[in-house]
């Protein structure tokens, strides 16, 4: 699959399927996917072998594009719903994440009062500045895919060095605080199979969501082309029971429906 990168540092408004009309914000390369997983389903493709020297786009052009775009947006009356960072891979591993975002509060609070989103992978939540940030704002949508370690190894296709029991306590830090957002899929990869559908798999998933008490947790399945050529979206009969069975444990739930 080709990978369908970003080449503007704000992008939009699109229509997103859980967040509406968004104004988006890449703050990463626009020529390179950065990013702490190299999930099957990505959109963006496969992560490069080696990434380039200039991976991410300096503070101030990020701060002075997306002010540009507001004042454009609030000149033309143009409706926007939300500002999401997004982009070409992991927001959270910028070096300035945390600038960038009190950067953006105070240009939303100035131009056009909307709620951000961030879109993460939930890597980075071991660093207490971009937990700090993603606390500071109305939407972090935090990854979670499966609470087997043996799954997440496979779906997201994470280094060998990747410690996934770390990964799942961080998210702990973000208890009652997050969105949390999973992709329900099927396949294999590399003579290994996947499923997160399973009743051992939702068990132990539902009982982590649980814990985490989130504000919401968004559902989904494959709506694109992925990168790996063997996987499979799940029904919709599916996604509606994980639907119903997080409704009846009092969790709002958004489903993508495609």
């Amino acid at each position: 699959m080709s990978p369908s990168l970003f080449q503007d540092i704000v992008f939009g408004p699109i229509r997103s399927r859980r967040l509406g009309i968004s104004l988006g914000v890449n703050i990463l390369s626009t020529d390179q996917k950065i990013c702490s997983f190299n999930c099957l389903y990505c959109e963006c493709g496969w992560n490069p072998q080696k990434s380039k020297t200039e991976a991410f786009v300096p503070r101030q052009k990020v701060k002075a594009a997306l002010e540009q775009r507001l004042i454009e947006a609030v000149s033309t009356k143009e409706k926007i719903d939300v500002i999401t960072f997004a982009g070409n891979g992991e927001p959270t591993l910028h070096p300035d994440f945390a600038e960038i975002i009190e950067d953006t509060i105070l240009l939303r609070e100035k131009y056009l009062p909307v709620p951000i989103a961030v879109l993460s992978n939930s890597t980075m939540l071991k660093n207490e500045k971009v937990r700090a940030a993603l606390l500071h704002i109305e939407l972090p949508i935090l990854k979670l895919d499966s609470a087997i370690p043996a799954t997440i190894k496979i779906l997201n296709n994470v280094s060998s060095s990747f410690n996934v029991e770390e990964y799942i306590n961080c998210l702990k830090f973000m208890k009652g605080k997050a969105i949390i957002q999973t992709m329900f899929i099927r396949g294999s990869y590399n003579g290994q199979t996947f499923d997160n559908t399973t009743d051992l798999e939702l068990a132990a998933w539902l009982k982590l969501i649980i814990e985490l008490n989130p504000i919401q947790v968004q559902i989904y399945t494959l709506h694109r082309l992925p990168p790996a050529t063997t996987l499979e979206r799940v029904e919709m009969s599916e996604l509606i029971e994980i639907r119903d069975l997080l409704t009846a444990n009092n969790i709002k739930v958004q489903m993508a429906e495609n």
